[in-house]
């Protein structure tokens, strides 16, 4: 007799697919439809947080029950001297891993609530380890078998690591648009890669070395996609001492860029030695030396680093070293970089603002944050879902509903379906606040519209001279397209031009943000 047959070989190998897909991508409907038959329920084929309500999900636990049935199934055959090919004991595996991820995930997100919470002192010993390892025990102790046991402890650092990821995904990147949900698979690929076998066996050790580099408009979300990431790198766990490797609150390290010197920005980073610098009175270790091999530095705005720092931070993405400002001892950097721009990467480096060899080093993963405008257009009953999440952060859950309900009403009246929120999410929040004290809000649209208006009236008025002309025209097609290239390419015209061309008074009339 089979290890699995028939039914159960269907089912094991749909069990078998789920245990590694992207949770946020519909692939994994198809497969839960082949276990459940019937009893599927119809839910969210994306998920995503709601603002109103806790979702359930039922299908989690129906196919929580059918792993275990399973799986206890096959261990008993096992245990009756049953023999096994290679691939049989793989779904054996998976169906079995599948199950346990799924009994104990509830407890792994406790025990994450609590640290978050500090509720749980970090370092302190997992209590539930041992029930874990006693299961592991149960499900591979078996004749037949060949999955290592010593491997429990780091298949247990993987489920927390997946339920974490899980967590800051689900919790940073709101939206139920299908953007939204490329969004959140997108960034589910930057923590675990698209072959999470892969990543189980080798690659979990290995990320590290790969740069991710977020980039979109102000006001989308980088922030919130690089802190995902950061706190979900994958923790070793000490199965002797029942305590994982780091705390994974004290793994994201984030330097805004734009809001320091260059001076500054080299001591936060790199550190420094006293007496290296004005105002270095101590030594100071920065971010690349105190950040923990599980832990990441985010760069924010990193298009703003001055031109010097770039090289030195090539060298550290090179070969992963550095030294202090006024010191000359190596120090080894062993976290990842994230960093964030809303700059057009090809025209900084165009106009030599930024180094083409550190963005060759830094585009090994890109995410790409949607505007709100695309979330909008692909699902525009989201705007409720998203202004109720802003209310309640802004007045609390008691009046955000009435609140929801007024500022709906206003945008509804006032700016319509398609206004494109030039502000992204960042605006629509100040418009919540806005209609919260004044009962309304006034974007600076109009202002743009003035501009433009203003110009092709002067032009139809024959009012402007040939060079005034040329100058308001570049200055248009630049506010539109935002690249002295394309609107060089549009123009026939060199891009040092159009850049010598660009009239900067009208220009902030026509992009006031």
């Amino acid at each position: 007799m089979a290890l699995f047959e028939g039914v159960e070989q269907r089912h094991a190998v749909a069990l078998s697919e789920l245990s590694y897909c992207n949770p946020f991508l519909p692939e994994r409907i198809g497969h839960e439809r082949v276990v459940l038959g019937d009893t599927f329920v119809d839910t969210d084929s994306a998920w995503h947080k709601h603002a109103d309500e806790e979702v359930d999900r039922p299908n989690i636990d129906l196919l929580t029950r059918r792993a275990k049935e399973l799986a206890d199934a096959a261990r008993e055959r096992l245990m009756s001297g049953e023999s096994t090919d290679d691939a049989a004991h793989d779904l054996y595996e998976d169906t079995v891993l599948y199950y346990l991820f799924n009994r104990y995930q509830p407890t792994l997100f406790k025990y994450i609530r609590n640290v978050v919470a500090g509720n749980t002192v970090p370092g302190a010993e997992v209590p539930f380890y041992e029930d874990f390892q006693a299961d592991m025990v149960h499900y591979f102790a078996l004749p037949g078998t060949t999955f290592s046991l010593d491997d429990a402890d780091h298949i247990f650092a993987c489920f927390f690591q997946i339920r974490r990821a899980f967590h800051h995904i689900y919790d940073n990147i709101i939206g139920g648009s299908l953007v939204s949900a490329r969004l959140r698979a997108a960034v589910w690929q930057s923590v675990f890669t698209c072959d999470m076998r892969r990543y189980r066996r080798t690659l979990y050790a290995r990320m590290g070395d790969i740069t991710t580099l977020v980039a979109g408009p102000s006001g989308t979300g980088k922030e919130l996609v690089a802190c995902a990431i950061g706190f979900s790198r994958y923790i070793p766990f000490d199965a002797k001492h029942r305590k994982f490797a780091t705390d994974f609150t004290e793994c994201f390290l984030p330097i805004n860029l734009s809001a320091l010197s260059p001076t500054l920005i080299e001591s936060e980073l790199f550190g420094h030695t006293k007496g290296s610098f004005t105002g270095a009175v101590a030594d100071r270790a920065g971010f690349l030396e105190t950040c923990p091999a599980e832990g990441a530095v985010f760069l924010d705005e990193i298009g703003e680093l001055d031109p010097a720092i770039q090289v030195k931070l090539l060298r550290v993405l090179q070969n992963r070293v550095f030294q202090r400002i006024g010191d000359t001892t190596p120090r080894r950097f062993e976290g990842k970089i994230v960093a964030a721009t809303n700059r057009d990467p090809v025209e900084e480096m165009q106009e030599r603002r930024f180094r083409q060899d550190l963005y060759y080093r830094l585009c090994s993963d890109v995410i790409v944050t949607p505007s709100l405008r695309e979330q909008l257009q692909d699902a525009p009953e989201q705007l409720h879902n998203l202004l109720l999440f802003i209310a309640r952060r802004v007045i609390g859950p008691e009046e955000a509903e009435s609140l929801v309900e007024e500022v709906g009403r206003w945008i509804g009246e006032h700016l319509g379906p398609d206004y494109p929120w030039p502000g992204n999410v960042r605006e629509l929040e100040q418009c919540v606040r806005n209609i919260l004290i004044r009962r309304e809000y006034q974007p600076l649209r109009a202002r743009s519209q003035d501009g433009r208006e203003a110009f092709l009236a002067e032009v139809d008025r024959g009012a402007l001279s040939v060079e005034e002309l040329l100058r308001g025209y570049c200055t248009l097609v630049y506010a539109q397209t935002g690249s002295y290239q394309e609107t060089g390419r549009r123009l026939v015209l060199d891009r040092r031009t159009v850049k010598s061309r660009i009239d900067d008074d009208l220009l902030h009339q026509l992009r006031p943000e």
